[in-house]
């Protein structure tokens, strides 16, 4: 199957009329719950600014709250990547590097408040180290005042990090 470019389908959608766009948006958000909630959040957006990032963090609370951790590191390891994999969805939901540096350092304080890093198991570790290299890439991204303003806490998340 040979699909058209990304110019090529904004070019015939520009031809379209209102309704039909309104149709195709209704049919695409029917496809999945991701086009859906990125539909949803791109609405709400102008309204309320901090709605995604509400939400999101509270997903991940209620993640966490809710993966079974107990005493042993392979329930810990394969919640922590389930929990991993919600936030990447997220991250792919919303393109501003502030929310991604938001969301991260919440995964990251999370993941050390619920006892996941305690196991000292290399998996659950790297998977923090991933999540903290992830944050100093979009940090970088950030202007130098805003950056200055997580260094505090970016230096406590590295702490956590343990080498091997």
């Amino acid at each position: 199957m040979n699909l058209p470019t990304l110019a090529q389908l904004k070019k015939e959608l520009s031809s379209l009329d209102h309704k039909t766009l309104i149709g195709f948006l209704g049919d695409l958000a029917k496809l999945n719950k991701d086009n859906k909630t990125y539909l949803y959040f791109k609405l709400r957006e102008k309204d309320e600014p901090g709605l995604f990032l509400q939400e999101c963090i509270e997903e991940l609370d209620a993640e966490f709250a809710s993966g079974y951790y107990s005493n042993n590191y392979h329930t810990a390891k394969k919640s922590a990547q389930k929990i991993r994999r919600t936030l990447n969805k997220l991250l792919s939901i919303n393109k501003d590097k502030a929310v991604h540096v938001e969301l991260l350092i919440s995964f990251c304080k999370s993941m050390e408040e619920y006892g996941y890093l305690d196991f000292r198991h290399p998996v659950i570790d790297n998977l923090y180290a991933q999540q903290v290299r992830k944050l100093e890439k979009a940090l970088q991204s950030l202007h130098e005042d805003i950056q200055y303003d997580y260094e505090d806490t970016l230096d406590e998340l590295r702490s956590h990090m343990r080498a091997y």
